[in-house]
């Protein structure tokens, strides 16, 4: 009790950084033997050691980043991690320090850092051939292509093969103005679908968009459940788009665009019934439904293999990426075979697009995620966490929403319930002290307030058990050593925010 005591009175006044950096190196599990009473919760055990780091040092490279790269590009923490090894759930910095990866660089890491199945791909793949052009034939493309339309449903066989995300939702726009002959396209409020010319007209965050030409996308009223108008009731929000149909269009539409779950939104599912109505509505007025998959898909939501499924929808187009390759930087279009003679037309070319050991990489994450069964641990460990962070806000008010599905959940930070005041200091504050407990989590949501939990699927029960538990009574300092849990540090580190 002596310690304890003394442990909370360095929480405050001149001696907080000494207590920081205390707590920082509890929590490395190479660190040595301390007294239980001053200990922070070890990870599970790990039967991996990266090799040692002889590269630049964090500030070393934050120099250089600051020299040559773009002004543009930002970093998490106050303090910027020097990442430097993975594996599997896990992350390594420069010290050799290891992390529970809950973000999975944010929703892109499928299967695991440094899965062997999928480095051994690449690895062969890399040493037969690394790049041709794809007016060569190659197996890798055409097994990959096969591989992936079996996966969809009705007649979603044709694919074409991009370099991202943003490219993929590119090319499903021009497609739906090509096949339909219209211009105007539908997204949603809140949306992100990518940062080029489209897809920024697409995306429907002024966060997101620069002051350039994006003509012809409409923003619908976003079904968001926590925050909008209508709550759950999607039948409600779906009007909106048929009123922007007849208020905003000539009455017929390219296309509407749109996540099952928002990820850079901050983990927002679309309301029940919403996408069922509105497909039948774009239908009517002779579009086509693009589902944009590049987060939600590849097994993350657990329950299915696609965001969209959970709503009964089949789309004319989806759109994919992150997840699809594990890190492997390659996106994908997917559409029917009549839809995609659109192309055929003109010339379309992608010179990396289908790339032999981007493709290959893509077919051993299939293949990873059927033996492994990934998408049932989604569905498993997934549940069991959000089942344990809904019982965290039913204790504590700065918990405004859990949500979300899989291994695909968000945390809604507010300071007033009844307002939904967001908390935005709060949030970066305990993102800071949850790396130096040793957890690694996005951000996310329109006022960046909301924790974004992606972790690789093969994020296990014990990381999920330890990641929120215990975090009852956290004001004081002794539970965290009752506890045991990853987040047993929240509520007081919440309560002491500035």
């Amino acid at each position: 009790m002596q310690r304890i005591s003394k442990i909370s009175e360095a929480l405050s006044g001149s001696n907080l950084r000494l207590c920081r950096r205390s707590l920082s190196q509890l929590a490395q599990t190479q660190s040595t033997p301390v007294d239980d009473d001053a200990r922070l919760p070890k990870m599970p055990p790990f039967d991996y050691t990266p090799p040692p780091y002889t590269g630049p040092s964090a500030a070393g490279i934050l120099k250089m980043r600051q020299d040559y790269l773009s002004p543009a590009l930002f970093h998490l923490y106050s303090k910027p991690l020097n990442i430097v090894d993975g594996k599997m759930q896990y992350l390594f910095d420069e010290n050799g320090r290891r992390y529970l990866d809950a973000f999975g660089g944010i929703a892109t890491v499928c299967c695991g850092h440094c899965h062997p199945d999928v480095v051994e791909a690449v690895v062969n793949q890399t040493k037969r051939l690394q790049h041709s052009t794809i007016l060569y034939l190659n197996h890798a493309i055409a097994e990959f292509a096969e591989a992936l339309a079996s996966k969809m449903p009705g007649d979603l066989k044709v694919v074409f093969f991009t370099n991202s995300g943003t490219e993929a939702n590119e090319l499903a726009m021009m497609i739906a103005r090509l096949y339909t002959g219209c211009h105007d396209i539908i997204s949603l409020r809140n949306a992100y679908h990518g940062n080029a010319a489209g897809t920024m007209g697409a995306t429907a965050q002024c966060n997101y968009k620069f002051n350039v030409v994006q003509s012809g996308v409409h923003h619908a009223l976003n079904p968001d459940q926590y925050r909008g108008v209508f709550g759950s009731d999607g039948l409600k929000y779906a009007r909106d788009v048929q009123d922007l149909i007849d208020y905003g269009t000539c009455g017929n539409v390219a296309a509407f665009l749109a996540e099952a779950i928002q990820g850079v939104g901050g983990i927002l599912e679309l309301a029940p019934g919403y996408l069922p109505a509105v497909y039948s509505t774009i239908r009517k007025a002779g579009g086509l439904c693009i589902a944009d998959e590049v987060q939600a898909g590849f097994a993350r939501t657990g329950s299915h293999f696609w965001g969209f499924e959970a709503h009964g929808v089949v789309p004319d187009i989806v759109t994919m990426a992150k997840g699809i390759a594990n890190g492997v930087p390659i996106g994908a279009v997917v559409t029917t075979p009549e839809i995609a003679k659109a192309l055929t037309h003109r010339t379309y070319f992608n010179t990396f697009g289908g790339n032999p050991v981007s493709t290959a990489s893509g077919l051993a994450v299939l293949r990873v995620i059927e033996k492994e069964r990934l998408q049932e641990n989604a569905h498993a460990v997934g549940s069991y966490l959000k089942d344990r962070l809904t019982s965290l806000k039913e204790k504590h008010e700065i918990i405004g929403d859990v949500r979300g599905r899989g291994l695909m959940l968000g945390v809604e930070l507010v300071t007033d319930r009844q307002l939904k005041t967001p908390a935005k200091a709060e949030i970066i504050h305990v993102m800071d002290k949850m790396k130096e407990m040793g957890v690694l989590i996005g951000k996310g949501g329109f006022y960046g307030n909301v924790f974004r939990i992606t972790p690789p699927l093969c994020f296990t029960k014990e990381d999920a058990g330890r990641f929120p538990s215990g975090c009852d009574g956290l004001h004081n300092f002794k539970d965290v050593k009752k506890k045991g849990g990853w987040m047993d540090g929240w509520m007081e580190i919440i309560t002491s925010s500035p």
